[in-house]
């Protein structure tokens, strides 16, 4: 029902409730993306307190994004099935924990431990956040202006994750697992006042348990396999069988699902040409991003010499880009479309990537690697933006969970797979006691290969172009019960119009 706390005053204002719930899956937004980045800078002075090898050291990365990566489909499902504000709010109390734990053990495996349980949680806030979103705000302007915010949480908590470590380090790496924690708890607290009640879905026809244990098998198994397979080997026995085992999962588990009466992911969605290129340019945002800030990273801190804090504030334009952008791309969305900014969104990524292979080892910061930055930044808030409301656009509610998992599944799988074929073409191209020069040839290749994925996001989306579009205005009428929408309009389609009033089911 609508409550006349969350009506509007007045069309395109939200009530102080609306903020508030808006708020809180914000926060979770932010702690995800600022958990991923914190650590990085950390690992160094984890390894030295805790006595840890190289080896010992990438699992407390890789920790989370195993459980990150792997439970997303899963967490997505649950979020429709068994209510999404219990979901969130349950895996937020688990994250919150997760990083008390974090900061507190003087071990491998438990701070191992809890990476993973912390990734394992986001899994399912991640994807129920989103839902929550796209279930309360009315499909339209509206609904693009609050997925906006939300996005742009993620691009600024990954940001200032870099410049916190960076500071926090110095003063103990325990302080980047403790941050998190008071976070959770506040946003939580507030959730549990704030975020509107849901309705499990009472039409699913039981629960697919073989669909949920095999598909969460598959994505386990695929994240390690690609996370291991730099230090195993790409053609090594263990690589190659560990593939061929997720390829016949995801076959058993297609047709598992093909025959379920409640599959966990509706492959039918996929018949829809937006979704896949939703899916398929999150992959290859994400991807090219993090295999372009690995490499950056390393050529500043390696070979320019720069501090941890020094790199954090190299990057932090893009940050600062994305975070002025949050209010503004709603409207750019409802008036251009998601996918003509998605065309430019990665044309500005590909034309950033390639002007940072200008970089020489005394590089002038203003004219050699800002104006990368910024590009790269404005292509983050175009397109992450946009990826998010073309994926949720038209999605009946009761599969809102299940497109969220899948969105960032494609996000975690894309960042690992092309993360390690980055890592894996640096490392063919480099020698021991090689000269700096030498190193900064060897990083060469990588970033040809991150501007050859973005350039393959590019492709991809454009093809979305070539559609037909009748556009069409949405109105939202407001009455006492519920918003009574005109009929909806696709998410790549502009709107001349739109006002309304938003209903929050309580």
């Amino acid at each position: 029902m609508t409550s006349p706390l969350t009506a509007p005053a007045s069309p395109g204002h939200w009530t102080p409730r609306l903020w508030g719930t808006l708020l809180v899956l914000c926060a979770a937004m932010f702690l995800d993306a600022l958990d991923v980045s914190m650590v990085g800078v950390a690992l160094p002075s984890i390894g030295s307190e805790l006595d840890l090898s190289t080896s010992t050291l990438q699992w407390i990365v890789s920790g989370y994004i195993l459980g990150y990566g792997g439970l997303l489909l899963l967490g997505g499902r649950a979020a429709d099935l068994l209510g999404r504000r219990q979901v969130f709010l349950v895996a937020l109390g688990v994250f919150a924990l997760a990083s008390l734990l974090g900061g507190l053990v003087d071990s491998g495996p438990l701070l191992i431990a809890s990476r993973f349980i912390k990734g394992l949680s986001a899994a399912f806030t991640a994807p129920a956040g989103l839902s929550i979103i796209t279930t309360t705000f009315p499909q339209g302007p509206l609904r693009n202006r609050a997925l906006s915010i939300y996005t742009t949480c993620a691009a600024t908590g990954f940001s200032m994750g870099l410049v916190l470590s960076g500071l926090l380090t110095e003063a103990s790496w325990r302080l980047t697992m403790l941050l998190p924690a008071p976070i959770a708890v506040v946003a939580l607290v507030l959730g549990l006042k704030l975020i509107p009640r849901s309705e499990r879905d009472r039409t699913h026809r039981g629960y697919d348990v073989p669909g949920a244990v095999i598909g969460t098998a598959s994505m386990l198994l695929l994240v390690f396999t690609v996370v291991q397979a730099p230090e195993a080997g790409w053609t090594s026995a263990r690589t190659l069988l560990s593939f061929l085992a997720v390829a016949v999962l995801l076959t058993v588990f297609v047709r598992v699902e093909l025959r379920s009466a409640s599959p966990l992911i509706r492959l039918g969605v996929l018949r829809s040409g937006n979704q896949v290129r939703a899916q398929l340019g999150a992959m290859m945002f994400f991807g090219s991003y993090v295999g372009f800030q690995f490499l950056v990273t390393l050529y500043m801190q390696s070979l320019l010499g720069w501090s941890a804090l020094h790199t954090a504030l190299a990057f932090l334009p893009a940050g600062a880009l994305v975070a002025l952008s949050a209010t503004k791309m709603g409207a750019l969305v409802d008036r251009f479309g998601t996918p003509r900014l998605l065309v430019l969104g990665f044309a500005l990524m590909v034309v950033g990537y390639a002007l940072f292979l200008r970089v020489d080892l005394d590089p002038v910061y203003a004219a050699a690697i800002l104006p990368s930055m910024l590009l790269i930044g404005a292509a983050c808030a175009l397109v992450f933006p946009s990826l998010n409301i073309q994926a949720t656009d038209g999605v009946d509610d009761h599969e809102q969970g299940m497109v969220s998992g899948l969105l960032n599944t494609s996000v975690q799988v894309g960042g690992a797979i092309f993360l390690a074929v980055v890592t894996a073409v640096v490392t063919a191209n480099s020698s021991d006691g090689s000269s700096p020069q030498a190193v900064l040839d060897s990083y060469r290749p990588g970033l040809l290969v991150v501007t050859a994925v973005a350039l393959a996001g590019l492709l991809v989306t454009a093809t979305g172009l070539r559609r037909r579009r009748t556009p069409q205005t949405t109105i939202l009428v407001a009455s006492s019960d519920a918003p009574v929408p005109a009929p909806q309009r696709a998410a790549d389609e502009p709107v001349a119009a739109a006002d309304g009033q938003v209903a929050v089911r309580d």
